[in-house]
């Protein structure tokens, strides 16, 4: 691969189209609730494309295709994860958390929860999520950029941080939201030529293609997982897929961009048909770059297989698909890493300087300037981060986050629709037992510590989500309601299922 003036030129338009829609949209990033939330005005088409864009991020289409190509069918796991996750979502919890909540997670909880306590562990909690998905999102826009442009790694990282900046310090949530629309609408597309492109190679012969890949890999791309622990971590690996996803910062809070609960179901009946499309492409992709670009090329671009999908566009289309493919994940990770941003600094913001600080009593310049200045922190700590990850797999990145999510978010919003007896200590513990337990078992297991691991599972959410559910548990058993701190269950039930408070029901 060589650097190409197409490809620079196709790049140079993707930042220019994401900067002039950050131009529009801070003409009308006026006040809290459009910097957080785009005023709760976005309709349901606009909002499940968004959805779209946040879920295929860098992990999905340049991380999963890297792992099928190299490891086959585990890398599907993660994918169909995905959908399973919507699901739930859709079902459980995108109605209640938009009649809860106004721009975070913690706001959820403090429909009920009167308590900093609370909403300060949640807001810490967003933000180890949100950094580390965000390293994953860096990590291949560096690999992404320096290959295509010949710049060090490290300048391609802290670019692509600052970018990400500027698009929440000036276009806020609105300009996420388009930035999201305009760049689901390109990736849907080149994944749709690609699979085009790579069937005609076999005559649209299924069958052909999966021979080819069984017959040129030098893995059995094929193969399932056997024994016990394969097996175990397999299954811990769908669960925190599962789970988690359904539990990410920056894919909740776009409940709260639209007007009503039922705008929100809609949006999530459109992601979901518009994910299940692009999830069934991914196999495609990932198998067609085994076959036709072969193994050993792809490990010589990447050691981690990250850029299989470009390397396989570069051999049906040339070197003009190779640069739109590429600059499509390129806007791809731009659009992940501004709603991962908007998330985190919402949650320093809203949940820490305005709610628990200031006390209620910041304004509403007060708050987006707070917002403002979260989001560089936040990209700074992001990019130092990213820096030290550069061969890590970044499929693998993402899902330490999407383990976090499950362990430390999922206990507690389901208890806190589903179980009346949580109380404030009960969701507080559950919330740091998810977190801490996560974080602790992935820094001692496999995935960092290798063959001296302490724990045996890479993805340790077997283990982990119980614990959050746990801690819910006994936090709630072991301490009285705080008096005065706590609206009864019925009421905060009758506002997740109607929108209204219970004197207007």
């Amino acid at each position: 691969m060589t650097v190409d003036p197409i490809t620079i030129t196709i790049f140079v338009a993707v930042i220019a189209l994401t900067l002039a829609i950050t131009w529009w949209a801070g003409r009308r990033n006026r006040s809290a609730a459009s910097h957080y939330v785009a005023g709760g005005q976005i309709t349901g088409w606009q909002n499940g494309l968004a959805i779209v864009g946040d879920l295929l991020s860098a992990s999905t289409f340049l991380g999963v295709a890297g792992l099928l190509a190299l490891q086959g069918v585990y890398g599907f796991y993660l994918v169909a994860g995905g959908l399973v996750a919507f699901l739930l979502v859709l079902l459980l919890v995108a109605e209640p958390l938009r009649n809860l909540g106004r721009f975070t997670i913690a706001d959820v909880l403090s429909s009920r929860f009167r308590s900093r306590g609370v909403r300060a562990v949640m807001a810490v909690n967003t933000l180890v999520v949100t950094i580390f998905y965000m390293i994953a999102q860096l990590v291949g826009a560096g690999v992404l950029i320096g290959l295509l442009i010949g710049i060090p790694y490290w300048v391609a990282v802290i670019v692509v941080g600052v970018l990400m900046a500027v698009y929440i310090t000036v276009g806020g949530m609105l300009a996420t939201t388009w930035i999201q629309i305009v760049k689901a609408v390109m990736l849907l597309a080149a994944m749709a030529l690609l699979v085009v492109l790579t069937l005609a190679r076999f005559g649209f012969d299924l069958g052909l293609m999966f021979r080819t890949v069984a017959e040129t890999s030098a893995t059995d791309l094929f193969a399932r997982a056997s024994g016990v622990m394969p097996g175990l971590e397999l299954v811990s690996v769908a669960v925190a897929q599962v789970l988690g996803t359904a539990a990410l910062p920056h894919i909740l809070i776009r409940f709260f961009t639209v007007p009503d609960a039922k705008v929100a179901r809609r949006s999530m009946s459109v992601a979901l048909w518009i994910l299940g499309l692009a999830f069934l492409a991914m196999p495609f992709i990932g198998y067609g770059a085994a076959a036709l670009v072969g193994q050993v090329q792809i490990k010589a671009a990447n050691s981690a297989g990250n850029l299989a999908a470009p390397q396989l566009a570069e051999l049906l289309g040339g070197p003009v698909l190779f640069a739109i493919v590429s600059a499509v994940a390129f806007a791809t990770i731009l659009a992940v890493v501004a709603g991962l941003v908007i998330a985190g600094s919402g949650a320093v913001a809203h949940d820490l300087y305005s709610s628990l600080f200031r006390r209620g009593q910041a304004s509403d310049a007060e708050q987006v300037k707070a917002g403002r200045i979260a989001a560089v922190a936040i990209a700074a700590v992001s990019i130092l981060l990213a820096l030290g990850a550069q061969d890590t797999n970044i499929a693998l990145l993402a899902l330490m986050a999407v383990v976090v999510a499950a362990s430390a978010n999922v206990p507690v919003l389901v208890l806190l629709l589903f179980w009346p007896r949580l109380n404030t200590r009960g969701a507080s513990t559950g919330i740091v037992a998810g977190l801490v337990s996560s974080v602790v078992l992935v820094l001692v297991g496999p995935g960092v510590m290798g063959e001296a691991a302490l724990f045996p599972l890479s993805y340790p959410t077997l283990v982990s989500v119980p614990i959050g559910f746990l801690g819910c548990w006994l936090g709630t058993i072991t301490s009285r309601p705080a008096a005065g701190q706590e609206l009864p269950y019925e009421d905060m039930h009758v506002r997740a299922m109607t929108g209204r408070d219970p004197v207007d029901a």
